[in-house]
């Protein structure tokens, strides 16, 4: 996660904003379970609560869980209609070991990991919520997995990387230039320095997309994506130009 640089994060404050297109509603919450299961040789942590007939999975950004990213989904989305799954993906949250690591196919490891676990959790069919790398993340596993996936909303999404993209990454990467608010619950669940090496490798795993003469991330998998889709974007977001998700809608035949 980009945790709370903007609005970017708005979904983390209204989880409501998608309710149009999932038909939810809030309801008193009921207990939520914390368990780990292996899925590709990884132990992954997961929170799950609901008991509805549509299976939603969370996909938390860079160096986010689903304890950090996603208290208010795991809230207030609707019980009766809903069963929400909020996952760790390996090398975040508590899903360590094994430490996190960046390498060239990384987003497609997370997709595979995501749709496995969900799987793994004998959901047949669900819908993917993702944000910033785990809207990236999200859009893959859509791409890969049509026959699962049933609905998917995406939000501070990019689908490549731009040299304009670079230099705004390269902003972050010394975490102690963070904001206190920002950076606090991040080292309370990393340690200062996990968290800023995982910061650093974060930003040098990204921007190699940049090299490649396109930027490409995942644009030529956009067209495959067949389910329903809504695409939104934080008009303050200091990360993630505008540009990034007009593309994706434009990409995504029949998205919103």
């Amino acid at each position: 996660i980009l945790y709370c640089l903007s609005d970017r994060a708005v979904m983390r404050s209204n989880p409501l904003n998608v309710s149009l297109f999932l038909s939810l509603s809030p309801i008193p919450s009921t207990s939520t379970t914390s368990a780990k299961i292996q899925v590709n040789g990884v132990h992954l942590h997961y929170r799950q609560t609901g008991e509805g007939s549509h299976a939603v999975l969370l996909l938390p950004g860079m160096l986010g869980s689903a304890q950090t990213d996603f208290g208010p989904q795991l809230k207030s989305m609707n019980k009766q209609l809903f069963t929400i799954v909020a996952w760790d993906p390996r090398g975040y949250g508590q899903s360590i070991p094994p430490s996190r690591d960046f390498p060239p196919d990384f987003f497609e490891r997370d997709a595979k990991d995501a749709v496995d676990l969900m799987q793994a959790l004998k959901f047949k069919k669900f819908s993917l919520l993702g944000w910033s790398d785990g809207g990236i993340t999200a859009l893959i596993a859509a791409a890969k997995y049509p026959t699962l996936v049933h609905k998917l909303v995406v939000w501070g999404a990019n689908a490549s990387v731009t040299q304009e993209d670079v230099r705004i990454y390269n902003g972050i990467r010394d975490v102690s230039k963070w904001s206190e608010k920002v950076k606090k619950p991040l080292e309370e669940m990393y340690g200062h320095e996990y968290f800023a090496k995982t910061c650093e490798a974060w930003v040098d795993g990204i921007s190699r997309f940049a090299e490649k003469s396109d930027g490409n991330i995942c644009q030529q998998l956009l067209p495959d994506i067949k389910c329903p889709t809504l695409v939104i974007h934080g008009e303050k977001d200091p990360l993630v130009p505008r540009a990034h998700a007009e593309y994706i809608h434009k990409h995504i035949k029949g998205s919103r």
